[in-house]
């Protein structure tokens, strides 16, 4: 009976957290009222009560949990899994509820007073640890600092999201994220790693779009058709491979 009571509690939280996450998705932390999250979940002020003190507790779980529903894919290791994982959660954040309003809330963190950073700090943690990966595979160029490229990668991806949301509402976020990378590649790889790396994004009905940079053929994978765009850098260093 216990055991049956713990699920149920378990349930009931699970449910809460994910109504609240479609209301702060949809109104903001100030727009979002208990009483549209209660009315979403199916709940009582009781149960909400019981498992989060607050609002602010509620919106704080939200943005520590976005990345509960997240199945990173798996590839090749170093910088293409980093550019993967980039892709993936670029993507993700055109469908996934809990992410897009976990990254939201941590954003407006001014409106809500959360001052919530370790989510932050757990990406970086992720984003450095494939960077060290890539360090032993000899992709970085010796200047590069895995830790602080983390954090600028952090920034520029958090940055670049935000700029999308307002002005195609993720829509193009694949395709800025891409671009991001075009520029920060060139900082931190060698010339032999950036003629390997391709960046694999969702394309609309396969269709290729050029964005200044020369492509690699297009890829088509279950699910939907993909491009995959070589860098600027890696064309340019083939270019001076078969030149020399």
């Amino acid at each position: 009976m216990a055991r049956v009571r713990q699920d149920r509690a378990v349930s009931t939280r699970e449910t809460i957290l994910r109504a609240a996450a479609q209301v702060f998705d949809e109104c903001g932390y100030s727009g979002a009222g208990i009483n549209s999250i209660l009315e979403r979940a199916g709940t009582t002020a009781g149960a909400l009560y019981f498992h989060f003190k607050s609002k602010e507790g509620l919106a704080r779980a939200v943005v520590l949990e976005q990345a509960a529903d997240l199945a990173f894919p798996e590839g090749e290791a170093g910088l293409q899994q980093l550019l993967d994982s980039t892709m993936y959660l670029a993507a993700e954040l055109q469908s996934n509820v809990l992410l897009r309003a976990g990254v939201k809330l941590a954003v407006e963190q001014g409106e809500s007073g959360l001052r919530e950073f370790a989510v932050y700090e757990y990406w970086v943690d992720q984003f450095a640890a494939e960077l060290r990966t890539a360090r032993e595979m000899g992709q970085l160029l010796p200047e590069v600092d895995e830790g602080q490229f983390a954090r600028v990668l952090v920034a520029s991806f958090t940055g670049t999201q935000v700029m999308s949301k307002i002005s195609t509402g993720h829509a193009d976020l694949p395709e800025q994220i891409a671009l991001m990378w075009r520029y920060l590649l060139r900082a931190i790889a060698t010339p032999q790693a950036l003629g390997e790396l391709v960046i694999v994004r969702e394309g609309a009905g396969g269709a290729k779009e050029a964005e200044g940079t020369k492509e690699a053929e297009g890829t088509k994978e279950a699910g939907g058709a993909k491009e995959a765009d070589r860098t600027a850098a890696a064309d340019e260093a083939a270019e001076s491979a078969e030149s020399a």
